[in-house]
C-alpha cells in the first residue's frame, strides 16, 4: 500500500460516523421532505410539516438516550470535530429551537400564500449545521457550518417575497452577512499564514486546528499579525451576535423577517454565536494564551452592547424591532459570562451561560409565539398599540406574553432572573465589577420597556376605529390550536421550573 493510500486509511478510520448519527438524521429528515413534496399528492401535502416536526423530536430523544456517550472527549473526522458535553448540550438547544421554529412556522405560513416545504427544509439543515458548528474544533470546519447556517439564514429572512420589508431584510442581512463572513475569513487566514511561519516557536503545518493554533500562540504571546487575526475572527463572531458595533443589521432585519425566523435568530443563531466565543475565548479556548488582548476587548463590548442595547429600545414601537434591540442587551449579558469563562476564578461561567440561554430560549418563544399569534398578514407590522387589551381579549396569551417578558426582564423568580444572577456572580467572581455596574444599570432600563409592553396589555383598552376614526385597524387574533397551545405552556412551565428550581440545572454549573 502505498504512502498517500496509508494516510487516506488512517483518516477514514477517524470517520466515526455514530458521534454525527443526529445530524445525519436532520440531513436525512431533510430531504425526505422534498421527496415527499414530489412523490405525495397534493392533499398529503399539508402532512410533511409534521414529518418535520416528528424528525426533529425523533433525534432529540434520540440525543438524550446516547446524551453520555462512549465518543465524549474525542477528536473525530481528523480533528474536524471535538465531542464534548458542552457540544451534547448545545444540540439538544439547537434541536429544541428548531421544534419550537417548526411549529410557529405553521401559524405563520397559514396566512400566506407562500411555499411551505422549503421552509421547513431549511430549518432543519440550518439546525445541523448550527450542531457541527458547536462542536467544531478546526477552523474549516467551524467557517463551513457557519457559512451553511448564514446562507440558509439569507433564504429564511427574505422568504415572504411578496413582502418589500422581508426583501429589504434579505438583502441588508446578505450585505452585512458577507461583510462579517469576510473579517472572519481574513482573520483565520492571518492566523493560518502565521502560525505556519517556521521563523516563529511552534510553528505548524495544521494551524487551523484548534489545538494546534492553541499551542502556537501560547509559544508567541504577543506576535502582531496573531493579535489582528484574533480580532477580526472577534469581529466576524460579533457581527453573529449582535454585539456592539456589528448590531447595525438587527432592528431591519428582525423587523422584515418572518416572525419564526426572527425568533431563529435572535435565539439559536445568537447560541450558536456563544458556543464559537466559549471554544475560542473560554479558559481553555484557542485564545486563552491570548487573555491581555481578548479580555478588554470583550470587556469594551460587552459595556458597550448592554447600554446600547437597552437605550435604543427604549425609543422603539414596533414590538419586532424592540425585541432586537432588547436581544442585543442580552448578548452583553451572555459576553459577560464568557468574560468570566476565561478566568480561573469562575469556576461556574461556562454553566452560567448555558443555564442564560435556555433561560432565553424559554422567554423569547414565549414572546414570539404570541406575537406570531397577533401579526397579520404584514408580518412587520407589529405595532405596540396592538397589544392594547390582550389581557380582556385573550387571557392565555396574555399570561405567556407577562411571564416571557417578566424572564427577559429578570423578575424573580423566573428562569431569567435567575439567569443574569449566576452570570453576574461569575462576572464577580472573576473580578469584572465595574462591568457589574454597567449590567445592573442595564436591567432597570429594560424594566422600563418590559414593563411597557406588559402595561398595553393589561392596564390599556383598545378602542376600535368605528369608535375613533383616528385609530388605524390591527390584525385579527389566531385562534391558538392545540399543539402552539401545549408548547406555549410548556415554555411558561419551564420559565417557572427553572427560576423555582435551578439546581436541575446544577450539573452544567459545574461545567468547568
Amino acid at each position: 500500500m502505498t504512502p498517500e493510500l496509508v494516510k487516506v486509511a488512517a483518516a477514514a478510520s477517524d470517520n466515526t460516523w455514530a458521534a454525527i448519527f443526529p445530524e445525519l438524521m436532520l440531513a436525512c429528515v431533510a430531504l425526505l421532505l422534498l421527496v415527499a413534496e414530489i412523490v405525495l399528492p397534493k392533499k398529503f401535502h399539508e402532512l410533511i410539516p409534521s414529518i418535520a416536526i416528528a424528525g426533529i423530536v425523533g433525534t432529540f430523544i434520540g440525543l438524550l438516550i446516547n446524551f453520555q456517550s462512549a465518543w465524549l472527549g474525542a477528536y473525530t473526522f481528523s480533528g474536524l470535530l471535538h465531542h464534548t458535553m458542552g457540544g451534547q448540550i448545545m444540540r439538544a438547544f439547537f434541536l429544541l429551537a428548531a421544534l419550537l421554529v417548526c411549529l410557529l412556522g405553521r401559524v405563520s405560513l397559514a396566512k400566506q400564500a407562500m411555499p411551505r416545504i422549503e421552509f421547513f427544509h431549511l430549518v432543519l439543515i440550518i439546525t445541523a449545521a448550527m450542531m457541527l458548528l458547536a462542536q467544531s474544533a478546526h477552523f474549516v470546519m467551524l467557517f463551513v457550518a457557519l457559512e451553511t447556517v448564514t446562507i440558509g439564514f439569507y433564504i429564511l429572512v427574505s422568504y415572504f417575497r411578496t413582502s418589500a420589508a422581508s426583501l429589504e431584510a434579505g438583502l441588508k442581512y446578505l450585505v452585512m452577512g458577507a461583510l462579517s463572513s469576510g473579517m472572519l475569513l481574513f482573520g483565520i487566514v492571518l492566523l493560518y499564514g502565521i502560525a505556519g511561519n517556521p521563523a516563529l516557536k511552534a510553528h505548524t503545518a495544521e494551524s487551523m486546528n484548534f489545538g494546534s493554533l492553541a499551542i502556537f500562540l501560547a509559544a508567541n504571546p504577543h506576535q502582531f499579525l496573531a493579535s489582528i487575526g484574533i480580532v477580526l475572527v472577534l469581529a466576524g463572531v460579533a457581527f453573529k451576535i449582535g454585539a456592539f458595533p456589528f448590531q447595525i443589521w438587527i432592528p431591519d432585519v428582525y423587523q422584515g423577517a418572518p416572525t419564526p425566523v426572527t425568533a431563529f435568530l435572535a435565539v439559536a443563531s445568537k447560541a450558536a454565536g456563544f458556543a464559537v466565543l466559549l471554544a475560542l475565548a473560554g479558559k481553555d479556548g484557542v485564545f486563552a494564551s491570548y487573555g491581555w488582548l481578548v479580555t478588554p476587548v470583550l470587556t469594551v463590548l460587552a459595556a458597550a452592547t448592554i447600554l446600547f442595547g437597552n437605550v435604543a429600545a427604549l425609543t422603539q414601537h414596533n414590538v419586532k424591532r424592540l425585541i432586537g434591540l432588547s436581544g442585543v442587551s442580552h448578548a452583553g449579558f451572555l459576553l459577560l459570562g464568557v468574560i468570566a469563562a476565561s478566568s480561573p476564578l469562575a469556576a461556574m461561567a461556562t454553566g452560567a451561560v448555558y443555564f442564560y440561554l435556555f433561560a432565553y430560549l424559554f422567554a423569547s418563544f414565549a414572546v414570539f409565539g404570541v406575537m406570531t399569534h397577533l401579526a397579520g398578514a404584514d408580518d412587520s407590522d407589529q405595532d405596540l398599540d396592538h397589544y392594547t387589551g390582550l389581557a380582556k381579549e385573550s387571557p392565555f396569551l396574555a399570561a405567556i406574553l407577562a411571564i416571557g417578558l417578566g424572564s427577559l426582564a429578570g423578575i424573580p423568580p423566573l428562569a431569567g432572573f435567575m439567569g443574569k444572577l449566576f452570570v453576574f456572580i461569575a462576572a464577580f467572581q472573576a473580578g469584572a465589577r465595574w462591568l457589574l455596574v454597567i449590567a445592573v444599570a442595564g436591567v432597570v432600563i429594560s424594566i422600563y420597556y418590559y414593563f411597557g409592553w406588559i402595561k398595553a396589555a393589561f392596564f390599556e383598552t383598545w378602542t376600535s376605529p368605528v369608535d375613533s376614526p383616528n385609530t388605524p385597524a390591527r390584525p385579527a387574533r389566531t385562534p391558538v390550536e392545540l399543539a402552539a397551545g401545549i408548547a406555549l405552556v410548556a415554555l411558561a412551565l419551564g420559565s417557572l421550573a427553572l427560576g423555582f428550581y435551578p439546581g436541575t440545572f446544577g450539573q452544567l454549573l459545574a461545567l468547568r
